[in-house]
């Protein structure tokens, strides 16, 4: 069976079929950097990088109209940064409330008083633009460390991931041909005027969110006055445009006679995304989209986001190319949960990557209890799932180190026969709309023969060897799969996987030696850890047990762990 994949806009599980099966296009919604990303946020951009894994392996085939299509293939995937016209309130048509860039300039006033911003950090909270970048190169350094492979690509190409900021003059560009048009006006008094997207100009405007025209009310009026409200043509057009010299970010008004004498303002938050998907994966960008019917193969956001800023998208999309569709599929993955409930800053389970990695865990642990369940279920997040989820990959990368000294001592006899069946499970899981929680039983399965095996008695060196920090590439990997010895088609294979899942072969969070301590990561060194492990260590010589366990206890109340290991010194982790 080819790759299905449900579609929100159709409401069906349906064959993923795009126009070239050999070059696909897929944009995401991606950040507004104003704050660090936390769990929720990467649970949406990991389930879009674990699609496009899929999309470019040579395991996935896919239909089209000449027949089915067998991978490897290319996917240009592009996520959008935005760092302008994103309001706190953005469930109405408008938005409303402050921007979010406000909101961040408070905050870190706030921080900036309390010292509680990042140490080394020189930002000027005045400054909205370096503001955006600050956050944005957090989110992009927590991205890599998750191995999301379009922030992995954006160090070389940075078009795979756009700001907003810099693309002001293709926004413009689609507003004012949308003017031309006549599926966009004008309303409202000088200093204050706004351009609309007219939503009854598009016919379909509701098709993705169930959100027609006949249900809708007025939206929200954070940044749009009554009067402006009440000038509308239809409750819910939505703003395209607003001018406001007043606003922190500012541009002049689009170049078009509807706007003559206008001063500066900003752009609405749904415009930017049509601007940038057609500006960057359509041949010829926005000038070409315009006049040749233009589509993508793929768009996916968080299912926050299909009301109403892909259904607006959509609408101002389609009239801006003259076609009734955007983009071929849509992709929604659902909400991340903590311990069976919505994620929560006042309890203390809005978690961000830093806060967990620096409590010792792996962020390939944390990838894998972020994919590990259906994208359309939600998700539920627990600190009991990351430690199975490391347990899990520990597992994984045993079977992958001992793969590796068969075949680097052409050891034939150490193999798992169970893995005969493994391709063909986890392409089936896989195909069938993402399975990734059937795939992933389809390998475990397979691992559990090694207890008692001749892989399990194989010998010590293979502890010691050191995996690569990445998975072979498709083609090497792929080229393992035709060897006749069953241990090199095998760990091809294990490499070929986790060209998908991304998280056995991967850079290790390393340890600091001090002589006396192996510090784990998640602690740091200090004068105070280092004299009561010294403590500890003259203590345990003298025999004076009591001394020694009530300097553990002190360890344990900082939030430490210890361990003693073979040869004197101490494992010093997070506490649990």
């Amino acid at each position: 069976m080819p790759f299905h994949l449900y579609n929100s806009l159709t409401k069906k599980i349906q064959p993923f079929v795009p126009a070239d099966p050999q070059e696909i296009t897929f944009y995401t919604c991606g950040p507004t950097v104003y704050d660090d990303a936390h769990i929720g946020n990467f649970r949406s951009f990991l389930a879009a990088d674990l699609l496009r894994r899929w999309l470019e392996s040579p395991l996935c085939t896919l239909e089209s109209p000449s027949g089915s299509h067998s991978g490897p293939r290319t996917v240009t995937h592009v996520m959008n940064i935005t760092d302008v016209g994103h309001m706190t309130d953005d469930d109405s048509a408008d938005g409303s409330g402050p921007d979010k860039m406000e909101v961040a300039k408070q905050r870190i006033l706030e921080s900036k008083k309390s010292g509680k911003l990042p140490p080394d950090t020189d930002i000027n909270p005045n400054d909205p633009v370096a503001i955006a970048r600050f956050y944005e190169n957090r989110f992009k350094e927590d991205a890599k460390a998750l191995g999301l492979k379009v922030a992995i690509e954006a160090d070389n190409d940075p078009t795979r991931m756009p700001r907003a900021t810099d693309n002001i003059a293709g926004m413009k560009q689609v507003i004012a041909k949308l003017l031309d048009d006549h599926c966009a006006y004008t309303a409202g008094e000088p200093g204050s005027r706004a351009i609309y997207f007219d939503v009854q100009r598009f016919k379909d405007y509701g098709n993705l969110s169930g959100n027609t025209l006949d249900k809708l009310k007025g939206g929200a009026g954070g940044r749009v006055d009554d009067t402006n409200q009440q000038q509308k043509h239809h409750p819910a057009d939505f703003l395209l445009w607003k001018e406001d010299e007043s606003h922190t970010m500012k541009w002049p008004a689009p170049e078009h006679p509807a706007c003559q004498g206008w001063g500066q303002g900003y752009p609405g938050w749904h415009i930017e995304c049509t601007a940038m998907a057609l500006n960057r994966l359509v041949p010829g960008g926005l000038d070409a989209a315009a006049h040749t019917h233009a589509t993508i193969d793929l768009h996916s956001g968080g299912e926050d986001n299909i009301f109403p800023h892909h259904e607006c998208e959509i609408a101002q999309s389609c009239c801006f190319t003259n076609n009734q569709s955007f983009a071929r599929h849509w992709f929604h993955p659902r909400f991340l949960m903590v311990d069976g409930q919505k994620m929560s800053k006042s309890k203390g389970t809005m978690y961000t990557l830093r806060e967990l990695t620096e409590k010792g865990i792996d962020p390939a642990a944390i990838r894998l209890e972020l994919i590990k369940t259906h994208y359309r279920a939600n998700a539920d997040f627990s600190m009991q799932g990351l430690k199975d989820s490391t347990k899990r990959i520990e597992r994984w990368r045993f079977v992958a180190k001992r793969l590796q000294y068969a075949v680097d001592n052409d050891n034939s006899s150490i193999q798992f026969p169970a893995m005969n069946q493994l391709q063909s499970l986890f392409v089936d899981g896989m195909n069938d709309d993402l399975n990734i929680a059937r795939a992933i039983s389809a390998l475990e399965a397979c691992f559990k023969t090694v207890e008692g095996s001749a892989l399990h008695k194989a010998t010590e060196e293979a502890n010691t060897i050191t995996l690569p920090n990445q998975p072979l590439s498709v083609a090497n990997s792929s080229k393992m799969l035709d060897e006749s010895t069953a241990c090199v088609w095998q760990l091809g294979l294990l490499h070929l996987i986790d060209n998908i899942l991304g998280v056995i072969f991967r850079p290790l969070p390393k340890s600091q030696d001090t002589g006396i301590a192996l510090y784990q990561p998640g602690v740091t060194p200090s004068e105070e850890i280092e004299s009561l492990l010294a403590q500890r260590r003259d203590a345990k010589q003298s025999k004076d047990f009591a001394a020694a366990d009530a300097i553990r206890d002190q360890l344990t109340a900082m939030g430490l762990s210890i361990m003693d290991k073979p040869g004197g010194k101490v494992e010093v982790a997070p506490a649990n």
